[in-house]
């Protein structure tokens, strides 16, 4: 009985559970039915679920919770689909409401329409028509005592609509059936009274006009009058029918309101469930709650029996003595004599050291060990990881640094080049004159260029100092030197020199020659400073209806010398429509370019070669 229930004894109640875990010849520890534990060497545990009922008991209640939930959430659909059928009443009570509206609005509109109409206006004017008002008086007496039974028959189609709800809509368009009735009926009698108002005035001019016809004239008048009388009393049925229709329209906004009353009170029933369904899931979750921790009391009792077991086992396979001197435990004169030694000062020494122990553990944590091994691989893995960054952070600051060098040189190197060629080629086209790219003042060229010009020494302080022609060339041999900086091996230029007179034209040829000596250029060009640097002038006319294309070498003997080397490469090309015009090229081998003649039979007056 040792090792049978894990070194502790299970006890009914609490009372029984103290008394032997405290009794001086026992002092072991117990644990009671309901999971309360004793222990002699002065550990306590439980007792804050007393009166809480048995395992099983705790069970079955949360089961009775359970299918009270599961009822409750059965109910809880229930209620949502009558919610769901309800908006649907709501939707229909929606339209309702706005087809009541909207027929409200109709219905006083055709108020004002008839206060506005030509029955009164003629009832105003006609003073001979009193005694028909008396009448209509009478008639309108007439009309409560019907307007009365139309309250009645208005009670008895709201009972009927309270018994069938789903004829609304078609009562509802019947309704407005016999309201644009009553407002064509109303329109017809406004017509009829306006053109019998037209009648009766022609008829009194005609009486002013002749009074030998006045007696027809009365005689029509009378018949008028008998009309109008007619068309009042149509009017009068016609409000009769609204007043019926205004009615059928109030038992409607009351079937409303009742519908209302009951979406409100579908409302509060909806709150109610709701609340209802809360308080059921917070009970759910807190049994849930319950649950688990009872789950978890009877896993550790089975751990703790596994335990049990398996420290039986365990000894049995330590101490092979056991299974040979198992019989001769407790019996007297052997070694196993357990009543002839004294056990009680064997418990107290193992209470105390229990006790001990059981104080030292409180403050010491079992699991520091690990968590500092776990922590101080996690700090050399972090300060591995941060030395690899901060060695490639290094090497990418360093090939930064490198590569902006780098881009630094390269800039330097092109900015040079470009300002060396630029002052060339603005030279070469503008003699007595240079030009630079120079950094701004109190900066280095990384932060831009500015373009800077001098005349005869004297540098100007701005462009705007130029002329146009200036200006040009300026803009011309900027972009042949960023051109230059890496040359391609043709250019097409077109009447650069439009702008520009002789001499400048002169130049542009000398210039081309002189820096673009591995290029070749075809130049269009109307102007004859630019023909005598070309190698080949193709000149195009226009004779007889019909484009001539004629090939010129300006300087047969230079063009043959120039075979064997790799003469400067000038090309100028010319075009016209109307007078004769030029085209020069110009080879990169010293060669002449040429055309065929069954070719240049073919050009066309705006084609440039």
């Amino acid at each position: 009985m040792a090792f049978a229930f894990g070194n502790s004894f299970i006890c009914r109640d609490s009372a029984t559970a103290k008394k032997v875990a405290f009794h001086p010849d026992i002092m072991t520890p117990c644990v009671t039915l309901e999971g309360d534990s004793y222990n002699p060497g002065g550990l306590l545990t439980g007792g804050s679920r007393r009166g809480g009922g048995v395992l099983l008991s705790r069970l079955h209640a949360v089961k009775e919770d359970e299918s009270q939930l599961a009822a409750l959430e059965r109910q809880l659909h229930q209620v949502l689909a009558e919610l769901q059928a309800l908006q649907q009443h709501r939707q229909q009570y929606m339209e309702l409401s706005q087809q009541l509206q909207l027929k409200a609005h109709q219905l006083s509109l055709a108020k004002e329409q008839m206060k506005q109409s030509e029955h009164h206006q003629l009832a105003e004017e006609l003073a001979a028509l009193e005694a028909e008002l008396a009448q209509c008086e009478a008639t309108s007496a007439e009309a409560e005592g019907k307007e009365k039974g139309l309250l009645d028959e208005a009670q008895a189609l709201e009972r009927e609509m309270e018994q069938q709800g789903r004829e609304r809509g078609q009562r509802l368009k019947a309704l407005e059936a016999k309201v644009k009735a009553a407002k064509q009926q109303a329109a017809a009698a406004s017509k009829a009274l306006k053109a019998k108002q037209n009648e009766r005035e022609q008829l009194a001019i005609a009486v002013e006009a002749s009074r030998g016809e006045e007696a027809a004239a009365q005689e029509q008048i009378a018949a008028a009058e008998a009309e109008v009388g007619r068309l009042a009393e149509e009017v009068e049925e016609a409000a009769r029918k609204v007043a019926g229709v205004k009615e059928e329209l109030d038992a409607a906004q009351g079937e409303v309101e009742r519908r209302q009353g009951e979406l409100r009170a579908c409302d509060e029933r909806m709150g109610a469930v709701e609340r209802e369904v809360g308080e059921m899931e917070e009970r759910k979750m807190n049994a849930g709650m319950e649950k688990k921790k009872l789950e978890h009391q009877v896993k550790t009792r089975e751990a703790e029996q596994q335990r049990g077991f398996k420290d039986v086992e365990r000894m049995l396979k330590q101490h092979a003595w056991i299974a040979t001197e198992k019989a001769h435990f407790g019996k007297a004169g052997t070694d196993y004599d357990f009543p002839s030694r004294d056990p009680m000062a064997a418990r107290q020494l193992l209470a105390e050291k229990q006790s001990e122990q059981s104080s030292v553990e409180k403050r010491i944590n079992k699991k520091v060990i690990a968590m500092f091994d776990k922590t101080e691989q996690e700090y050399k893995d972090l300060q591995a990881k941060k030395d690899i960054v901060l060695r490639d952070k290094a090497k990418i600051e360093e090939a930064i640094e490198q590569l902006d060098e780098k881009k630094k040189k390269q800039l330097k190197v092109t900015w040079e080049k470009v300002t060396k060629d630029f002052g060339s080629i603005f030279a070469t086209l503008l003699p007595g004159t240079t030009a630079k790219l120079d950094p701004p003042e109190g900066q280095d060229f990384l932060a831009g260029l500015e373009v800077k010009v001098a005349f005869g020494g004297v540098w100007k302080h701005s462009l705007s100092e130029l002329s146009g022609g200036q200006r040009s060339l300026l803009a011309l041999s900027l972009i042949l030197a960023l051109l230059l900086f890496k040359p391609a091996p043709l250019y097409i230029l077109d009447e650069v020199d439009a702008a520009l007179d002789l001499n400048h034209t002169q130049n542009i040829g000398q210039m081309i020659k002189q820096h673009f000596p591995h290029s070749q250029f075809i130049v269009v060009s109307l102007k004859e400073g630019m023909f005598n640097n070309a190698n080949v002038i193709f000149r195009t006319k226009f004779i007889d209806g019909v484009s001539t294309v004629t090939r010129t070498v300006p300087n047969q003997s230079a063009s043959a010398a120039g075979l064997g080397r790799a003469p400067p490469s000038a090309a100028n090309a010319s075009r016209q429509r109307g007078p004769p015009a030029s085209t020069a090229r110009k080879n990169t081998q010293g060669g002449s370019t040429r055309i065929r003649q069954e070719d240049a039979e073919n050009v066309e007056p705006s084609e440039v070669f």
